[in-house]
Formats: C-alpha cells, structure tokens, sequence
C-alpha cells in the first residue's frame, strides 16, 4: 500500500507492468519539456490533454498513482513510481 500525503492507493503491479501507459507518459515527458513541467505541476491536466495529439491508456490505478505523487522532477517521478510498482 502506498500512502501520500493527501491520497491513499493500493497497487496491483501485474496490471501495471503489461500496460505500455507509462511508458509513453514518460516518453513524452523525456523529449518535451513543457509536458515534462505540466505532468510535475498539474499532473490531472497533463494526462488530461496528452502529448500532440496522443492520450495515455493508463489504468486507473496509474492514473491514481501519477496524480498522487509530487515529485520535484521527471527522476524523482520515476523513482517513486519504481518504487511503488515494486512494493
């Protein structure tokens, strides 16, 4: 279970390791970096709006889990995504 400060969200990490989601997420945030910036500041609208044109297939538990971590950058992002995926 990973608890945040203000969201509380119970992973199933075999749903999550099939989906290609993330990874286009953080595709996306790697060669944008005004994407990279809105995913760190308002993740909802960033997921929300997409990448030219493209949205993200996450799950919702994905989706949960981006939206619940504050991150100070796109590393730190994929650190605390790692590690809740690996729990």
């Amino acid at each position: 279970m990973i608890t945040h400060s203000t969201y509380q969200i119970q992973m199933n990490s075999s749903s999550i390791s099939t989906s290609n989601g993330l990874t286009r997420v953080f595709a996306a945030a790697v060669v944008s970096r005004q994407f990279c910036k809105m995913l760190l500041k308002d993740p909802v609208t960033a997921l929300q709006n997409g990448y030219l044109g493209e949205t993200f297939k996450l799950s919702n538990e994905e989706h949960n889990l981006l939206i619940s971590i504050h991150a100070e950058n796109l590393a730190d992002l994929a650190r605390q995504v790692n590690k809740a995926l690996h729990r």
